[in-house]
């Protein structure tokens, strides 16, 4: 992955962020952006009558702390010796995000960022989304595909072949496929057509989808689980939950890279 997008807030989770960032800029010779984003709609408050009131103060704050951030950043980069950008914006962080995002091969988020189902509907880049205290290694030891034969899983699995290309162990699992979708055996020939041996296994269901395939990622030691993301209504997630519900919320670990 050579364009490397990485959503650079002040929160714990940051570092593990940079270091992933870091580790696959020096494993696929690429470049990292950095985006420092200061959302200032959030220090304007209309009124009922149409007036708007700015908390002067505290966005110059925020603004102030984030120029901080950024300053530091270039600092850890520029010791890095790999070639970088940190850009600012003053947008939503998924708005920023999406049109940052534009010419990224990916866009690095954490769990903790709470905006990951947002921003992987938002834009057309694969997004992966890591522990909050945990970096991805490069090259990734044992990755995973959650595969469904649907649009989402097939566009996360075209994103993930510069990861997936140095793997000593790749395992497409399945628990159930959709009418009319692509079967595992078709994912397993498309990998192996750019030189990447993966292992198919019809999951048994036990409890839930999630369920089962969180079992079965630990199972065999994934630190990388690819997966689409909303192969139903969010809506319907967020009513009923689902299983990029469950993986964005409830399960830690592993890391994902998502798309949809």
């Amino acid at each position: 992955m050579r364009s490397i997008l990485v959503y650079a807030d002040r929160s714990a989770a940051m570092p593990a962020r940079l270091e992933t960032a870091l580790a696959l800029a020096k494993a696929g010779e690429g470049h990292i952006t950095l985006l420092v984003d200061t959302p200032i709609g959030r220090y304007i408050s209309m009124d009922p009558m149409g007036g708007s009131y700015v908390a002067s103060d505290a966005m110059k704050q925020a603004l102030a702390d984030d120029d901080g951030q950024a300053a530091r950043l270039r600092v850890q980069l520029q010791e890095s010796g790999l070639p970088y950008d940190v850009i600012r914006s003053e947008d939503e962080p998924v708005e920023a995000l999406a049109v940052a995002s534009r010419l990224a091969d990916v866009v690095i988020l954490s769990r903790a960022s709470a905006i990951a189902g947002e921003v992987v509907l938002a834009t057309r880049t694969p997004v992966l989304v890591l522990p909050n205290d945990k970096a991805l290694p490069a090259p990734v030891a044992n990755a995973c595909v959650a595969w469904d034969g649907g649009n989402e899983v097939a566009a996360a699995l075209r994103g993930a072949i510069p990861l997936l290309a140095r793997c000593a162990s790749v395992n497409v699992l399945t628990v159930g496929e959709k009418p009319g979708g692509f079967p595992a055996a078709d994912a397993v020939r498309y990998l192996a057509r750019h030189s990447i041996k993966a292992e198919p296994h019809q999951l048994t269901r036990k409890g839930s989808t999630e369920e089962t395939l969180a079992a079965a990622v630990m199972k065999v030691g994934g630190e990388l689980l690819i997966m689409g993301a909303y192969g139903r209504s969010r809506m319907r997630e967020f009513l009923f939950g689902g299983v990029t519900r469950y993986f964005l919320e409830d399960c830690p670990r592993p890391a994902l890279l998502m798309a949809h």
